[in-house]
């Protein structure tokens, strides 16, 4: 039953040549006839440092010990699991619907939403701009990650438009019920807050609802591990839920067969009305009992301090042309932060260790504009991990 295989982004859709489309020319090697457009930014995606950074931030519990919780790394892989299952069984392109989903949390910042959260307090008040996730992931692949090419040069990932727009897109409830598609190719660089377009692909909309999907039952299980929800919680969410044993593999199954018998090109992907209120229920069960939970302020407090503390250590060194001098004295106190994050700037600015003929990449960052270089400590501290992040400032305040 390919119900979709009429609109899979594949060379006889009518937008096919825009979804192809990247940013700049592609290098070319020997054997690339091997890999398709698709498959060559999946691969790119998994080789980039952001995706490998995946497995240590936080999906909604900072720091487990116990290994069986989830991760970022592990939910985006159950995006990609779930997503696939669904492109596969519609009939739509699984090997775009795959790079989409490995790649559609690379701009989460380290502790989760929480860590989003508080990024956004810090860009707005630095430089006027809030923070979101999928607008810095788009960033991210656009700009910040690096590959080295055959020529054993630095270079962006230019990924296509049908992968980069589900990035930004792919955030946004569906408690709407349908989601189809936009028709028109905008300039993704326009994208003012989240969810303001629809994705311009069928691939795109599955990875934005198999997000959905794969966290919600995911979050409440690590709660019960985590011992954040007593007996009366379970009860109740038991109670609400009478339709199967409430757990992970229960819900995304449920809830992933339940949206590919609904779903048709007409009607767009959708649930049935009763998949769609246990979705619903779960989520308020979760927001009410777990994200709002008084047990997360003290973690959520301890963020903030981390990610402040370490923004004004490195704000406080601008100095226009002599920013990069000031940063490097630094290292008398805090060489880690210093050296490295100099070495950093240096992939994206215009310093005296840049060497250009290891590069082919944007140039991002004026150094000598201080809302530039504002934004590039945003951006350094958002593609850090929570263990580093943690590291860092442990020397801040142990030197």
């Amino acid at each position: 039953m390919k119900k979709f295989e009429n609109v899979a982004m594949i060379e006889t859709n009518e937008k096919w040549k825009e979804a192809i489309k990247r940013q700049d020319e592609l290098y070319s090697h020997g054997l690339s006839s091997l890999r398709t457009e698709f498959d060559r930014d999946y691969t790119r995606i998994i080789n980039s440092n952001a995706y490998k950074r995946l497995k240590h931030k936080t999906q909604v519990f900072f720091s487990p010990e116990n290994d069986h919780i989830c991760t970022r790394i592990e939910h985006v892989n159950l995006v990609e699991s779930v997503s696939y299952t669904i492109a596969s069984f519609l009939g739509l392109n699984t090997e775009l619907t795959k790079a989409i989903a490995v790649a559609h949390d690379l701009g989460h910042s380290s502790f989760g939403h929480q860590g989003e959260k508080i990024l956004s307090s810090i860009s707005e008040r630095e430089i006027g701009e809030k923070f979101w996730h999928e607008k810095n992931g788009l960033h991210f692949v656009d700009d910040i990650e690096l590959l080295v090419d055959f020529e054993n040069r630095k270079r962006n990932l230019n990924l296509t438009y049908a992968v980069r727009d589900g990035i930004v897109s792919h955030c946004g409830e569906i408690d709407e019920n349908s989601l189809k598609p936009r028709m028109e190719n905008i300039d993704l660089k326009n994208y003012l807050e989240p969810n303001q377009y629809a994705p311009y692909t069928w691939e795109a909309c599955v990875v934005k609802i198999a997000d959905k999907i794969s966290y919600i039952g995911r979050d409440m299980e690590d709660a019960r591990v985590m011992k954040l929800l007593d007996d009366e919680d379970l009860k109740k969410i038991d109670t609400l839920i009478q339709k199967m044993d409430v757990n992970n593999t229960n819900i995304m199954n449920y809830l992933t067969v339940d949206l590919c018998q609904n779903s048709s090109p007409e009607c767009g992907l959708c649930f049935s009305d009763e998949a769609l209120e246990v979705m619903k229920l779960i989520k308020d069960f979760n927001y009410e009992k777990i994200y709002r939970n008084e047990k997360m302020m003290p973690t959520i407090r301890y963020f903030k301090v981390l990610m402040n503390e370490i923004f004004y250590c490195l704000k406080n060194e601008f100095d226009g042309k002599r920013t990069i001098y000031h940063l490097k004295c630094l290292a008398r106190y805090y060489p880690n932060l210093s050296q490295e994050f100099v070495a950093w700037l240096s992939n994206y600015a215009k310093t005296e260790d840049r060497k250009e003929t290891e590069y082919n990449n944007k140039i991002v960052y004026d150094l000598e504009n201080e809302k530039d270089y504002c934004k590039a400590i945003i951006d350094y501290i958002s593609g850090m991990t929570d263990s580093y992040i943690s590291q860092i400032y442990k020397e801040i305040v142990c030197f």
